[in-house]
């Protein structure tokens, strides 16, 4: 019977320790999914426009193989990339966050633009000429140029996510970015549905339900998903400019020059004393987040020249077949 206990307490044990490293793991996930905040809304933004033109009948189809094929980016691909660069190369990590970090900036600064120029031709790497195709492939080439565009954000996301991890073992840190993949990979593609079909439930409830009320809950649904959208864009954009910026500025003090960071949190600390108590922290973060988005609007608008022209032809000419 003493035996019996004693196993009981140790499986007892090792069920807490097991708990334990599961709240870590979560916890670890969660921390660095926030920090790639700006890459995972413009993921969430970028992707409805991929369902334009289908029948509602294959939007949540369509989603659930751009998701599934984002789970592959992140899970087959990125995460063991991920963890050869922590463990063999990790001086490689700034730089490519960097590298991902300018690539937020170009892609926000570029959005901005074609709202001045709609109608400057910039790169699109993800989609083909095939809108004359037949549904079904038009849908493949679609579903492929999603997965494709996923690809590059998701890389964004693994890698801000790994700079994000406090130094642990190995194991710790594939459990983590696994579930980083998993947490962000369904956050985003069931917000992209939940935006998707809005419009779709709006339009049942305004002429299904018996309820002069709800029929007009349904009518505001519908009209209010336009704005929503637009809104989701403005915020994506200013989010990857914040990300973008501030990445850069964090990388540039890592390899010595502390310039604009120190600037930047001066700055903040000053604007912050010149307004209530309890409102200074949060001007002050607002201060930063400005700042760095100020910093990662000029270098993307330095950037669009370079991507555009050089590096947008060359992707589609090795990758549009």
């Amino acid at each position: 019977m003493s035996g019996l206990l004693a196993l009981l307490d140790d499986v007892a044990g090792i069920a807490k320790v097991a708990a334990a490293s599961v709240d870590d793991v979560l916890g670890q996930a969660v921390k660095a999914s926030s920090k790639a905040a700006g890459a995972v809304i413009d993921d969430a933004a970028v992707t409805p426009k991929y369902l334009h033109g289908f029948a509602a009948s294959r939007e949540l189809p369509i989603i659930w193989r751009i998701a599934r094929g984002s789970l592959i980016n992140k899970l087959v691909f990125l995460t063991p990339v991920g963890l050869a660069l922590s463990a063999f190369a990790p001086w490689a990590i700034a730089p490519l966050l960097m590298l991902g970090g300018a690539y937020l900036c170009f892609e926000g600064a570029e959005k901005i633009i074609h709202v001045f120029q709609p109608h400057a031709k910039g790169h699109d790497p993800a989609h083909g000429t095939g809108s004359k195709e037949a549904p079904a492939h038009l849908e493949e080439a679609k579903i492929k140029g999603a997965i494709k565009t996923d690809f590059i954000l998701s890389a964004e996301i693994m890698t801000i996510s790994l700079a994000a991890i406090p130094e642990s073992t190995f194991w710790m840190e594939a459990a983590t970015l696994a579930t980083v993949a998993i947490i962000i990979t369904t956050a985003v593609y069931g917000a992209v549905a939940v935006i998707v079909k809005m419009d779709d439930v709006g339009l049942h409830i305004a002429k299904e339900s018996a309820s002069t009320v709800m029929r007009g809950v349904g009518r505001t649904i519908v009209k209010a998903m336009p704005g929503v959208m637009k809104a989701l864009t403005i915020i994506g954009t200013a989010a990857m400019l914040w990300v973008g910026g501030e990445i850069i500025v964090h990388g540039l003090a890592g390899l010595g020059w502390h310039g604009p960071e120190d600037l930047i949190k001066t700055l903040a600390y000053k604007l912050s004393g010149l307004v209530p108590d309890g409102i200074g922290g949060f001007s002050g973060w607002m201060t930063k987040a400005a700042l760095n988005g100020l910093l990662g609007l000029c270098l993307g608008s330095a950037l669009v020249p370079l991507g555009t022209r050089i590096v947008g032809p060359v992707w589609v000419r090795l990758f549009s077949r």
